[in-house]
């Protein structure tokens, strides 16, 4: 959600900061703004609206100062507005700050505040903070955050500088992420290494309940307990190329042709087509435990979630074990039922989404075993969970996730293969799997010459006011997807079902005005499929179907085809959802919208 990006060092910070906060807006934000030490002074400057509008507030100031905080904010509390834009101050200027995170005590220590005669100017609970830093401050400027955080209730990735310690970025963490990159007498402070990786590719995570002191020489950790803590400095995996456009408009569109390397990727070096097996080395250690498990319990948000009914799927047919699939926003608060022969998995894009941040933590008070399944590397929920499994697919910078919905059910389906090899499948069994997933990524890239068509298809539907999305089994989730990816960037009201469920309800709203999308690939419910066209048909609805390579009789049935190769049931998924991607894109531009920074959302969702 928000985003964060900090400089001290020998360099001019200004062009640091804007730099850094160009490379956070595919995070989603509304307003931005810095606060640098100039001359003695604190210089704040905010604005509404994007990054360039921040830019050219600040390019007549010529500040030259080499110490400032950038933020770019996704509205929580108060709308976005200059006077709610971060950074904050306190009442006499002379502290700043910048605060990722919900303050969920801030209304009464508000209350507090004021009787102590503080005076507030926005709507935020980030001012809360510092004003009660404030209220600690005497020329430490770090016994006052810590002491303010011990008051504090709620989440926050938080930088923090003051006039009278020029020299100074308080930095601190709990529940949302941040990380400080080291230079050669330099430091950076970021809440994603995207925003630094011009500069530095050597990071240190800091963990829940830590802090950390920069300077220009060097910097310290420790706990908001004031306990040292010693801090590894790791290597950021990713390399510039992976966050630019690369010629293409939008990085959505790149990402989503970017899908037949990032499929490879995730299976580089996993599969064994010799023995019809695979390599999973985050899950070698816990293999034992994982094949005793008596139920499988997966949890996520938004597309993960998706991806993850599809993985219910999977592990249901290939290991013959119950698996339940939940919303991680609504995990924690249904008092799950879980033991210790019950494995729970969790997948999050980034590895830092709120909610199933939280259900890790459930789980493990729990004491179920907890396993991940992410993309960033060193995220929070790569380091709680037990073990997991990375995507391996670079940044993902469109606020839509594409190419990490493909990579998580490739994952799944890794998992599932990797268990049932030593349950039951036989090595051929293996192979024949294997096999196909290595022919998945070809596949995908004889989609991907259809853009063309799919651009027509999207021209002709992109001022429909509503979707429907209908597919069976394994593609009953990716209708769920194909819905959501349409309402996400074009902003048409879409809605997924399973097919069968259209006549208990859905079929009301169909007329000669609604495009109904299937996923009618030639499976075990291809017939049925057929039954549902027709009654769409019935109705004067306009058939848009996602049809196997071949299959004649679907012409004579839908007004619009588009075909996919053929493959296994199990993994029709990853090449039915492609030409739903492209669906959504198209009919984004159609209607004009920002189709990598939709309104109102954020790629890493921070909050509860």
């Amino acid at each position: 959600m928000c985003g964060i990006v900090g400089y001290i060092g020998k360099q001019k910070a200004l062009p640091i900061l804007i730099n850094g906060l160009k490379r956070l807006e595919y995070r989603g934000y509304d307003s931005a703004g810095i606060a640098m030490l100039e001359n003695g002074d604190l210089q704040i400057v905010k604005q509404p609206g994007k990054i360039c509008e921040l830019e050219e507030s600040v390019a007549a100031a010529n500040f030259t100062g080499n110490v400032g905080i950038g933020h770019t904010r996704w509205a929580t509390h108060g709308v976005p507005d200059r006077k709610n834009a971060h950074p904050h101050t306190d009442c006499r200027k002379r502290l700043a700050i910048i605060h990722n995170g919900i303050i969920e005590n801030y209304s009464t220590l508000k209350n507090e505040l004021i009787l102590k005669g503080h005076t507030f100017v926005s709507e935020t609970d980030t001012e809360i903070l510092v004003h009660l830093i404030e209220e600690f401050y005497d020329n430490n400027l770090e016994q006052a955050v810590r002491y303010a955080l011990a008051e504090i209730q709620g989440t926050y990735g938080i930088l923090v500088v003051s006039k009278d310690e020029p020299e100074m970025i308080v930095a601190a963490r709990n529940g949302s992420p941040l990380l400080i990159g080291v230079g050669e007498e330099e430091y950076f402070a970021a809440s994603d290494a995207s925003a630094i990786i011009r500069h530095t590719r050597d990071v240190a995570y800091l963990d829940d309940g830590e802090m950390a002191i920069l300077n220009h020489k060097t910097f310290v950790t420790k706990t908001i307990h004031d306990k040292p803590v010693t801090k590894y400095v790791e290597r950021v995996s990713f390399d510039l190329e992976q966050i630019e456009k690369g010629g293409y408009p939008h990085f959505m569109l790149k990402e989503i042709f970017n899908q037949p390397e990032t499929i490879r990727d995730c299976m580089r070096g996993r599969l064994m087509l010799e023995n019809g097996d695979v390599r999973l080395g985050g899950l070698e250690v816990h293999l034992d435990q994982m094949l005793k498990a008596k139920k499988i319990v997966l949890t996520a948000c938004g597309t993960s979630w998706h991806s993850a009914l599809i993985g219910e799927y999977i592990l249901e047919e290939l290991l013959r074990l119950p698996v339940e699939v939940d919303y991680a926003s609504e995990f924690r608060y249904r008092n799950p039922v879980l033991d210790p022969e019950t494995i729970v998995i969790v997948i999050s894009q980034s590895g830092e989404t709120a909610d199933t941040l939280a259900a890790v933590r459930e789980v493990k008070k729990m004491r179920s075993p907890v396993f991940g399944i992410c993309n960033v590397v060193g995220s929070t929920i790569a380091r709680e969970t037990l073990a997991g499994v990375y995507l391996h697919v670079g940044p993902e910078i469109g606020v839509a996730s594409t190419k990490a919905f493909t990579a998580q059910v490739t994952v799944l389906m890794q998992i599932a293969l990797l268990l049932a090899r030593r349950k039951w499948m036989s090595a051929e069994e293996g192979k024949k799997i294997i096999r196909e997933l290595q022919a998945i990524p070809e596949k995908v890239e004889k989609i991907l010459q259809l853009d063309q068509k799919i651009q027509k298809l999207a021209e002709l539907y992109g001022n429909s006011h509503n979707f429907l999305y209908l597919g069976r089994g394994y593609n009953f989730p990716v209708a769920l997807e194909g819905a959501l990816k349409m309402k996400e960037i074009s902003y048409i009201h879409a809605e997924g079902y399973p097919a069968a469920e259209m006549k208990h309800g859905p079929i009301a709203l169909i007329d000669e005005n609604m495009p109904v999308v299937f996923i009618a690939i030639k499976d075990h419910s291809y017939d049925k499929i057929i039954s549902n066209i027709e009654e769409v048909k019935a109705r004067n609805g306009r058939v848009i179907a996602v049809a196997t390579e071949g299959d004649e009789k679907i012409k004579e049935r839908a007004d619009h085809v588009i075909y996919v190769p053929q493959t296994l049931d199990f993994l029709s998924p990853l090449l039915t959802i492609v030409p739903l991607q492209l669906l959504a894109y198209h009919a984004a531009i159609v209607r004009g919208c920002n189709v990598d920074q939709p309104r109102n959302l954020a790629k890493s969702v921070t909050v509860e």
